[in-house]
Order: structure tokens, then C-alpha cells, then sequence
């Protein structure tokens, strides 16, 4: 970046890095409100909250990502289990991936086993409900901690529900509201989770995994928010500009 300021003749300066890992400075620098405009914290959960509740300069919080799929009842079951394996597998250690299943108990005996036994081939444990496990001995008993729990590995929560409204208020009591999806060949079940999921991305029969700046078309990657004010979801370079009003006037008055 600063090879590339030196390029256009602006000073390189105005981009830092801070090369003290000492995370004492961190507090130091969250309550330096005369030099500094924005705090955006970028690391694991202790390090974000730390940051939003002693931060006396302005934070875009980028949080934590239990993010859920809801295999409804007419779902497309070829689409389902390829779009599991990409959100929950294509990385693991991303906030984008996903973490929770929700299915409806009208298509559990024909998705679980599918859904099990495609991510069981790649070492996934599926934590699960009364209901998902009398359905496949492969999954092992969810915890109530379980449904909140972003795991960042090869683990991922599955809960029964007896309707739409039922998944709608799982995934809103569990969620970190970063992103959802729906799978679904039910226009209308589509749209009223995409209105009534409170997350800052909510997919109809597509993956998690594309909530990314670079992906949105927004360039690098800043971050996704999960808050609602200023900015929500991936975040480019807009995001954190702001705008300065130029008039020009020859004598005018009100």
C-alpha cells in the first residue's frame, strides 16, 4: 500500500502499522479519540468485546458468525447437501461459514441422513436434537450451548422444527446476525425469511459463504458488520469514507 502511495506522489505516511504486538496498546489506542476517527477490531471475540466496551472512539463491530441453514420442506435435497458442504467445509475457520442446521421435520427423514452422511465423510460431528438423532445414529446430543456457538471447526449444530415460524425464531434467538439461508423451492417460504430473519445477509438457496466484501463487488475485504448503524454486512473502502459538502456561492442569501 505504501509502494503504491509512493507511486502517485502522496505520502506513504498516512498509512501505519503499529509492529508492537504488546496487547496493552490496544487500550491505548481505543481511547485515542483526538487523533483517531473509527475502531474497527479484527480477531477473535475477546479482542471485539474488549474493544466495544472500553472504546471511547467510534467502533464498526465485526462480529462473531453462527451462521445458520434452514433446509425447508421443499427443499431441493441436491442443492441442500451441496451448498451445506461449501458453507460448513470450504473453510472452516471463517466467520462466514456455517455453523447451525435447521430442518424441517416434513423433509428430516429423507435430508438428515443425506446431510450426515456427506459431512461425516469429511470428519464433520453433527451435535443434534432428540428428533435429528432418532433419525441418524451419527449424530451425537446438542448441548442448548451448542445452538450458539460458532465452533470455527469441523462441528456443526442440527435442530428438527415443526415450521417455518419455528426455524424463523430459532435462527433470530441463536443467531450473531451475520448470515442465513433458506433452501427452498417455496417462493413464499423464501421471501418471508429473507423479510423476517434479522441477520445482515439472508441467502435463498445459496451459501453462506459469499458474504465477502470481495465477493459483494465492494474490492478488499474491511469486514463484515453485524451492527445496524453506519455499516452492516461486507464492508469496502465506501464504508469508510464519509462525505464533505463543497458550495459555491456568489452572493446568495436565505
Amino acid at each position: 500500500m505504501k509502494d503504491a502511495l509512493t507511486e502517485l506522489n502522496i505520502d506513504p505516511n498516512v498509512i501505519n502499522l503499529v509492529e508492537n504486538t504488546d496487547r496493552k496498546l490496544v487500550n491505548e489506542l481505543i481511547t485515542m479519540n483526538k487523533y483517531i476517527d473509527l475502531i474497527i477490531p479484527r480477531g477473535g471475540a475477546g479482542l471485539i468485546q474488549n474493544v466495544v466496551m472500553n472504546s471511547t472512539v467510534p467502533v464498526i463491530e465485526t462480529g462473531t458468525g453462527n451462521c445458520h441453514i434452514y433446509v425447508d420442506k421443499a427443499a431441493d435435497l441436491d442443492k441442500a447437501v451441496a451448498i451445506i458442504r461449501n458453507a460448513k467445509l470450504q473453510r472452516l475457520g471463517v466467520c462466514n461459514a456455517c455453523e447451525s442446521l435447521v430442518i424441517h421435520k416434513d423433509i428430516a427423514e429423507e435430508a438428515i441422513p443425506l446431510i450426515a452422511a456427506d459431512l461425516a465423510s469429511d470428519g464433520v460431528e453433527i451435535r443434534g436434537d432428540e428428533a435429528s438423532q432418532s433419525i441418524s445414529n451419527i449424530i451425537v446430543p446438542a448441548s442448548i450451548e451448542d445452538y450458539g456457538t460458532e465452533y470455527l471447526a469441523k462441528i456443526i449444530s442440527a435442530k428438527v422444527v415443526d415450521s417455518l415460524d419455528e426455524a424463523i425464531n430459532h435462527i433470530n434467538t441463536y443467531s450473531t446476525g451475520h448470515s442465513e439461508s433458506i433452501i427452498t423451492e417455496d417462493y413464499e417460504a423464501a421471501q418471508r425469511f429473507l423479510d423476517e430473519i434479522d441477520s445482515a445477509c439472508v441467502y435463498a438457496n445459496a451459501s453462506t459463504r459469499f458474504t465477502d466484501g470481495f465477493m459483494f463487488g465492494f474490492g478488499a475485504e474491511i469486514g463484515i458488520s453485524t451492527q445496524k448503524i453506519h455499516a452492516r454486512g461486507p464492508m469496502g473502502l465506501l464504508a469508510l469514507t464519509t462525505i464533505k459538502y463543497i458550495i459555491y456561492g456568489n452572493g446568495q442569501i436565505r
